[in-house]
C-alpha cells in the first residue's frame, strides 16, 4: 500500500435519501479510481458495496460498507452509507468519523425527508458537504427545481458549480462554472469525454450561475467578497481556492450534477472531493475528556501526538470473526501490540490491522493518524468505544444513539435453542447500538427493539441465514412511552424493614416536574443540604429514580422528560444501605408519577408521499382515518405530493395499502418525527391489551 501524506488523504461518506443513488454512485467511483473492472448494478444485485444477500435481494444498502480508492494524486477513505431510516446508526456512526461527506439527490424527488434527517446529522458532526444531483436522465428530472429545495428545505448557502445542458433524454453534457469548460460524455462508459469551450447556446446561463456563485461565494469567504466588490479579476484558481476555503468550515455548498447510472459527471465529483472537501489535518482537532482530571482536552491529527481512536462500528466475518472499524485520530496503531480501551477500562491486544475494501481486506502492519481501518482481535470493545495509550488515557464523546420505536417479542422454535439465541442476540448487541433488547416479566417475553419493521426483519433474517436459528416472532408493536403532565412536590418515599437482625431503612423526599424541553430524558438534581441523607447514599438514590424510569406505573412502558430534584431525606447509623435508599428512590418516584399525571405518549412520523393525482383523494381520505396531520401538499412533476405527521401505530403494513388504493403507482418514505400525547380512548385500549397479555384480566 503507497504511502500518502495527509494532506493527500480524504475520509468521505456518500450520504442521502433512499433511492437517490449512493451505492450507483460508489460503483462508478471504484470503476473510474480503477478498483474495479466491471460495473455492478443494484438492480442486478451485484453492487460492490451491496455485498450482504439481504442487500442483493431487496436492492437496498443495510450496512455501510468501507473501501479504500485512488483518483489522481489522492487517497479517498469511502464509506457508502443507507438511505433507509430503519438503518440511519449507520448513517450516524458513519458521520461521527468522516472528515466530509457527498450528499446525493434524485433530480426528479429533490430534497426528501430522509435528505432532511441526513443533513442534520451531518449539521451535528459539522461534516462539510458537496452536493451531486442525480439521475438527470429521468422522466421528469429538473436541476433547477432540485437546486432550489437545497435553498428552501435544507437552508444551506449553495450554488451551482456546473449545470446540464438539458435533462432527461436529451441530457448529455455538462457545463462547468468554475473552469467554464463543457464536457460532453461520448460514450456509454463515461470514459471517452470531449472537453471543450462552453457553445454561445450557453454563455448567458453561464453567467448567470457564474454571478450566483460568485454572490454566494462572497457571503462565506472575505477574499472573494472584496474583489467580487471592487470588481477585480477573479481566476479560476481563485475560485477553487475559496470554495475549499468555505467548503472545509461548512459555509457554502457546491452543487455538482450528473448520472450515474448513465456514468455521466461522476469523475466531476471525484474531483470536487479532491479539490474542495477536507483532509484530516483540515479539521479540527478531536476533542475528548482526560481520564484522570475529567477536564476538556484535544489531540491534533499527527502521528506524533499519543493515541486516541474511536471503534465507529462492529462487524462479524464468517472467516475473521469480528472486525472493529476504528478511525484514528492520533498517533499510530501497530499490529501485535496492546491498547487500552478507555470505555470499558480494559487493555485490548491489536492481532490484526485490516484496511478493507467493502467485504474483502487488505492486511498492513500499522496504521496512523487520519486512517480509517478494521481492527482484529478485541475481545471487550463495543461500537463507540475509545482506544487510547496508557499512559495518555482520553475519552473521546460517542455517538448519539437514536431511540428505537418498534418492538416485537421473539422466542425460539425449539426450547434448546434458548440459550444460542442469547448468544446470537448479544452479538447483534454489540454491532448494532439502535437495537435494544429486554425480558418483559409480566409477560414472560424477550422483546426487541428497533428502528422500524424493516430492521427488526433483517436482524430475524440474519439470525436464520448466519446463525442457523429458527425463531417465533410476534406482531410489531409500537414503543410507547410515559411522561408526566403536571408538577408534584415533597414526595415522601421509604423503604423500611426489621427482621430481628440488622434491618433495611431508606427515606427520601423528592419534587417531581416535566421536563424543560422534549427528549431531555430523565433529569437528576441534589439539592440535600446539611447532610440530611449521606453522600454515598446520594448515587443509589439516582440509580433507583433511573431504574424506575424503565417502567411506567400505566402499562409498564419507559418514562421520559422529567426532572427529579431530591429535597430531604432521612437515614439509620446501622440500618441504612444503598439499596434501602435504592428502593425508597423507586417508591417515591412511583408515587410521584401518579400525582404528576402520567399519560402515555407515541412516536409520530413525518410521511411523504407521491401519487397521480387521480388517487390523490383515497390516499388522503385513508390517511385522515389514520389519524394523520397534511403539513403540506404539493407537486413534483406530474405527481402530486403529500407530506403529514401520522402516528406510528397507524402505519404498519401501509405498502400494502397504499399500493392497493394507487394500483402500485405511489410511492412513500417515513421517518421518526417526535414523541406526542395518546388520545384517551386509544390509551384505554392499550392499557386494557397490556392487562390481557399479561393475564391480569
Amino acid at each position: 500500500m503507497a504511502e500518502f501524506e495527509l494532506k493527500d488523504v480524504r475520509n468521505i461518506g456518500i450520504i442521502a435519501h433512499i433511492d437517490a443513488g449512493k451505492t450507483t454512485t460508489t460503483e462508478r467511483i471504484l470503476f473510474y479510481c480503477g478498483e474495479i473492472h466491471k460495473m455492478g448494478t443494484v438492480d442486478e444485485g451485484n453492487a460492490t458495496m451491496d455485498w450482504m444477500a439481504q442487500e442483493q435481494e431487496r436492492g437496498i444498502t443495510i450496512t455501510s460498507a468501507n473501501t479504500t480508492c485512488y483518483w489522481k494524486d489522492k487517497k479517498i477513505n469511502i464509506i457508502d452509507t443507507p438511505g433507509h431510516v430503519d438503518f440511519t446508526i449507520e448513517v450516524e456512526r458513519s458521520l461521527k468519523v468522516l472528515d466530509g461527506a457527498v450528499v446525493v439527490l434524485c433530480a426528479t424527488s429533490g430534497v426528501q425527508s430522509q435528505t432532511e434527517t441526513v443533513w442534520r446529522q451531518a449539521d451535528r458532526y459539522k461534516v462539510p458537504r458537496v452536493a451531486f444531483i442525480n439521475k438527470l436522465d429521468r422522466l421528469g428530472a429538473s436541476f433547477d427545481r432540485v437546486l432550489g429545495e437545497i435553498h428552501e428545505r435544507l437552508g444551506a448557502n449553495a450554488a451551482a458549480i456546473q449545470f446540464p445542458n438539458a435533462s432527461e433524454e436529451d441530457f448529455k453534457g455538462i457545463v462547468d462554472v468554475v473552469t467554464e469548460k463543457y464536457h460532453v460524455y461520448n460514450d456509454d462508459k463515461g470514459e471517452d469525454i470531449t472537453v471543450s469551450d462552453v457553445p454561445e447556446e450557453f454563455q448567458e446561463k453561464l453567467k448567470e450561475f457564474r454571478h450566483v456563485l460568485l454572490e454566494r461565494l462572497s457571503d462565506a469567504d472575505d477574499e472573494i467578497m472584496e474583489k467580487f466588490l471592487e470588481e477585480k479579476e477573479i481566476t479560476t484558481e481563485d475560485i477553487k481556492s475559496a470554495i475549499r476555503r468555505a467548503v472545509v468550515k461548512s459555509a457554502f455548498l457546491p452543487v455538482l450534477c450528473g448520472t450515474a447510472l448513465r456514468n455521466k459527471g461522476v469523475q466531476l465529483v471525484l474531483d470536487a472531493v479532491n479539490d474542495y472537501l477536507p483532509s484530516p489535518l483540515d479539521v479540527p482537532p478531536v476533542e475528548g475528556i482526560d481520564i484522570e482530571t475529567e477536564e476538556k482536552i484535544t489531540r491534533e491529527t499527527k502521528v506524533e501526538e499519543p493515541l486516541s481512536a474511536l471503534v465507529f462500528k462492529v462487524a462479524t466475518d464468517p472467516y475473521v470473526g469480528k472486525l472493529f472499524y476504528t478511525r484514528i485520530y492520533s498517533g499510530v496503531i501497530t499490529s501485535g501490540t496492546q491498547v487500552y480501551n478507555s470505555s470499558e477500562d480494559k487493555k485490548e491486544r491489536i492481532a490484526k490491522i485490516v484496511v478493507m475494501h467493502s467485504n474483502k481486506q487488505e492486511i498492513v502492519p500499522q496504521a496512523a493518524a487520519g486512517e480509517i481501518v478494521a481492527l482484529v482481535g478485541l475481545k471487550q470493545s463495543k461500537s463507540g468505544n475509545t482506544l487510547c495509550d496508557f499512559d495518555n488515557k482520553i475519552l473521546i464523546e460517542n455517538m448519539r444513539i437514536p431511540e428505537p420505536v418498534v418492538s416485537m417479542s421473539i422466542e425460539p422454535k425449539t426450547k434448546a435453542d434458548q440459550d444460542k439465541m442469547g448468544l446470537t442476540l448479544k452479538k447483534f448487541l454489540d454491532e448494532d447500538p439502535s437495537l435494544r433488547v429486554k425480558y418483559d416479566d409480566d409477560t414472560a417475553q424477550t422483546i426487541i427493539s428497533g428502528m422500524g419493521e424493516l430492521h427488526l426483519e433483517i436482524i430475524i433474517d440474519r439470525m436464520k441465514r448466519e446463525f442457523n436459528l429458527d425463531t417465533n416472532i410476534g406482531r410489531p408493536q409500537v414503543a410507547y412511552k410515559e411522561t408526566i403532565t403536571g408538577k408534584a412536590n415533597n414526595i415522601s418515599g421509604k423503604f423500611i424493614t426489621q427482621t430481628g437482625g440488622r434491618g433495611q431503612y431508606g427515606h427520601c423526599v423528592i419534587n417531581i416536574e416535566p421536563a424543560e424541553k422534549k427528549g431531555a430524558g430523565v433529569t437528576f438534581i441534589n439539592q440535600i443540604k446539611g447532610g440530611a441523607i449521606p453522600r454515598e447514599y446520594i448515587k443509589p438514590v439516582e440509580k433507583g429514580i433511573r431504574d424506575g424510569a424503565l417502567t411506567g406505573i400505566l402499562a409498564g412502558y419507559p418514562v421520559t422528560d422529567f426532572t427529579i430534584t431530591l429535597i430531604d431525606g432521612s437515614y439509620h447509623d446501622v440500618d441504612s444501605s444503598e439499596l434501602a435508599f435504592h428502593l425508597a428512590a423507586k417508591a417515591a418516584l412511583k408515587e410521584g408519577l401518579h400525582k404528576a399525571g402520567s399519560v402515555f405518549l407515541e412516536p409520530i412520523m413525518d410521511v411523504e408521499l407521491g401519487a397521480p393525482e387521480e388517487f390523490m383523494g383515497p390516499v388522503l381520505g385513508d390517511l385522515n382515518q389514520r389519524r394523520a396531520k397534511i403539513v403540506n401538499l404539493g407537486n413534483i412533476g406530474n405527481l402530486k405530493t403529500a407530506r403529514c405527521e401520522v402516528p406510528l401505530a397507524e402505519m404498519f403494513n401501509y405498502a400494502n395499502a397504499l399500493r392497493s388504493l394507487t394500483q402500485g403507482r405511489a410511492s412513500f418514505s417515513m421517518e421518526p418525527a417526535f414523541y406526542a400525547e395518546v388520545p384517551k380512548y386509544i390509551a384505554d385500549k392499550i392499557i386494557g391489551a397490556r392487562e390481557e397479555l399479561s393475564g391480569k384480566k
